[in-house]
């Protein structure tokens, strides 16, 4: 018996297996381009067809890995090369946004089709926001119909929530910004976004992507001034957005100015440098009295590490208070300073609970500094006080009140018998 194991036969020579998502398709848009442009000439100027073209393509098409030639085609007719000339040697189509008319109702029909479009498709929604970007970067290569079609479907877009304000970003490139080209565009995009929803619609979605303290770099750096900004647009028949600028570059302002008194108070610097620094950024920048005790209120009790403990935290507050009591009587001058700053001290003890308790001791300490008056105290607590902790503050206060009543009461009478 042959013990030995009988060697299997072999194949001669090499086989190679190549699996079909290892093979990498050759990225080549002109057949698409020549698909979509073809599906257009079509349908022609009739925007619903366009849309349900555009919606039936999708399953036969691959719009995920052409979506920027697709959107270059709808916005320009075909593909956009760098700067934003289209390539003469590929096909086109005369049926896009750019050969539209240059009115509003038609730009809210094209806003439809991407609305359609992206809603139908949801992975196009990103590629559509970069698109937006690039062609606000090409603005100079677009004639000037082109760029105020654009510009107002922009700003339907944003109204829509289909982009976010980001992409107004792109506006503020150098290349686009020189010749007045950012700025003119501006004009029509705000214009259709205001007219879509209103201006403070508008400035929440600025504040969410950090653009509402942007908007002067839509001017070249010599014109980047608030004066030149709020004439320039409310020329243009924009006068919110001009006020909305320059309530930001006061918010601004009074930002800086409020991290520089902080910063004073915490090297030691004295009362009389504080003050004149505070008078005149006061007299640079028109910022009120008024204003103005509400920022120095804010500094003062922001200069502070607070104790968490609320019976140590009143003598910590009035302590602190006394000697800051000098700087806040120079900004004290008027009757409606003294309220603010009463309306403020209430709104302080609400909004930091362990204050709950102090404010009283707090009022008549200010009270015994000549910070605040018996009127203002008076008229803060009849009719002046605001709704946060109403109840606990006002019974607070009451003993004090009826103190500071009868005292007026008794002075009146001496007064009466001196007469």
């Amino acid at each position: 018996m042959n013990n030995q194991k009988q060697q299997k036969p072999t194949l001669t020579g090499q086989r190679f297996k190549t699996r079909k998502r290892d093979e990498k398709e050759r990225f080549d848009p002109t057949q698409f381009q020549e698909s979509i442009v073809q599906g257009l000439n079509q349908t022609g100027s009739d925007l619903e067809a366009v849309a349900k073209f555009l919606d039936a393509s999708g399953a036969k098409l691959d719009y995920r890995r052409y979506a920027e030639t697709l959107f270059d085609i709808l916005v320009a007719g075909g593909m956009l090369a760098p700067g934003g000339s289209i390539s003469d040697d590929l096909t086109r189509t005369e049926f896009c946004l750019f050969t539209a008319q240059e009115d509003l109702e038609t730009m809210q029909a094209y806003a439809q089709v991407f609305n359609k479009l992206i809603r139908r498709y949801k992975y196009l929604e990103k590629g559509f926001e970069e698109e937006i970007k690039k062609l606000l970067l090409f603005l100079k290569g677009f004639t000037e119909s082109e760029r105020n079609k654009l510009a107002m479907l922009t700003g339907i877009l944003l109204a829509n929530g289909n982009i976010s304000a980001a992409v107004i970003g792109s506006l503020f490139n150098e290349n686009v910004v020189k010749e007045g080209v950012s700025a003119a565009f501006a004009v029509k995009l705000f214009k259709s976004w205001i007219y879509e929803r209103d201006i403070n619609a508008v400035a929440v979605a600025l504040r969410k992507v950090g653009m509402d303290n942007r908007l002067m770099e839509l001017f070249p750096a010599n014109k980047r001034s608030c004066e030149h900004f709020s004439k320039y647009f409310t020329d243009a028949g924009l006068k919110e957005l001009s006020d909305f600028a320059r309530n930001q570059e006061a918010i601004g302002s009074r930002k800086e100015l409020q991290k520089e008194l902080q910063e004073m108070m915490a090297r030691g610097d004295n009362f009389k440098e504080i003050i004149a620094y505070v008078r005149e950024e006061m007299k640079k920048t028109s910022i009120s009295e008024q204003l103005m005790i509400g920022i120095v209120w804010s500094s003062v009790m922001s200069c502070v590490e607070w104790n968490k403990k609320e019976e140590l935290v009143c003598e910590q507050s009035i302590k602190h208070l006394k000697q800051y009591s000098p700087l806040l009587k120079a900004f004290t001058s008027q009757g409606a300073s003294e309220i603010i700053l009463l309306v403020k001290i209430q709104e302080y003890c609400y909004d930091n609970i362990h204050f709950m308790k102090a404010f009283q001791k707090i009022v008549v300490l200010l009270y015994k500094a000549d910070v605040l008056s018996e009127e203002a105290i008076l008229k803060w607590y009849t009719e002046a006080h605001v709704a946060k902790g109403k109840s606990v503050f006002l019974e607070q206060m009451k003993k004090f009140v009826e103190w500071l009543k009868s005292a007026e009461e008794e002075s009146e009478s001496e007064e009466e018998e001196e007469n």
